[in-house]
């Protein structure tokens, strides 16, 4: 496979860790201060983004700090208790899974800034036309990619949904499958690219931003890419009601300037979308 990015040694005891953590916080919001912004992010490409942003942002008069998470639990539980003042790693129908599960979630979304195509992997078969009859398909345990992953999977013919069933499909919705697919849904979803290089399964479909950070290239790897026109925007995410915090306007406008979404393009080689162009 082609290194796309130097990896830095992920491990399944660091899928839970908060790494580089940095930024201090009361327990009402992030940092205490007007001027600061403090927003969790996914390490890639969510972290790089906003260190990309960061120089622009001051410019208005501001100060980003970024505490950077390897999962998708600890971003919110941390934005729940105040430590974050915004965090940057989750599209809306997580969001609103994560709000149903969590009656004490009280978010909202300030804006979309970009997609990332979940891709599929496999260390044996160059297309999706070659998985053989009964072929393991390893994804994701959020049950908030299950749709998505199964909508994609129907829209390149390898199955059949019942009806109407879309962003909310889980496995017990395939209707027809005729290569007789076994689905194993219960890994995490920053474990997928150790599935994938451990050989795991026939293929792994991976989400973009832990296929980055494991040193795969999307374009170059993946036997299938979901489509641009994808609806899973990935989202600046803040506490009720703090949606229109001035500081949190000004991150949108940096995040969604020209500037940076040809630098997104350029750095991810079509791999991460902006979501105006």
């Amino acid at each position: 496979m082609k290194s796309w990015k130097t990896v830095l040694g992920l491990t399944a005891a660091s899928a839970l860790t908060i790494l580089a953590a940095c930024g201090g916080g009361d327990s009402e919001s992030g940092s205490g201060d007007d001027k600061t912004l403090v927003v969790g992010a996914s390490n890639v490409p969510h972290a790089e983004i906003l260190e990309h942003v960061q120089d622009e942002y001051e410019e208005k008069g501001y100060t980003l700090e970024i505490k950077k998470f390897q999962d998708y639990v600890l971003p919110n539980k941390t934005l729940a208790d105040g430590e974050l003042d915004a965090n940057y790693f989750q599209h809306q129908p997580y969001l609103e899974s994560q709000m149903a599960e969590n009656k004490d979630y009280k978010f909202a979304s300030a804006g979309g800034v970009h997609i990332e195509p979940i891709g599929v992997y496999s260390q044996d078969y160059a297309s999706l036309d070659e998985l053989p009859d009964g072929a393991e398909i390893i994804m994701s345990s959020s049950v908030a990619d299950h749709g998505r992953i199964l909508t994609m999977l129907q829209s390149e013919g390898l199955l059949t949904l019942a009806e109407g069933k879309t962003t909310d499909a889980t496995v017990s919705d395939i209707v027809d499958n005729p290569k007789n697919l076994e689905f194993k849904t219960d890994v995490e979803a920053a474990l997928l690219p150790q599935a994938f290089n451990n050989g795991e399964g026939d293929a792994v479909l991976i989400n973009t931003n832990y296929a980055i950070d494991a040193g795969l290239n999307p374009l170059e790897d993946a036997i299938a890419l979901e489509g641009e026109d994808s609806p899973y925007v990935n989202l600046i995410v803040t506490r009720e009601g703090d949606e229109d915090d001035e500081r949190v306007k000004a991150l949108l406008e940096v995040l969604t300037s020209e500037e940076t979404q040809q630098w997104i393009l350029d750095e991810y080689k079509g791999a991460v979308v902006p979501v105006k162009q």
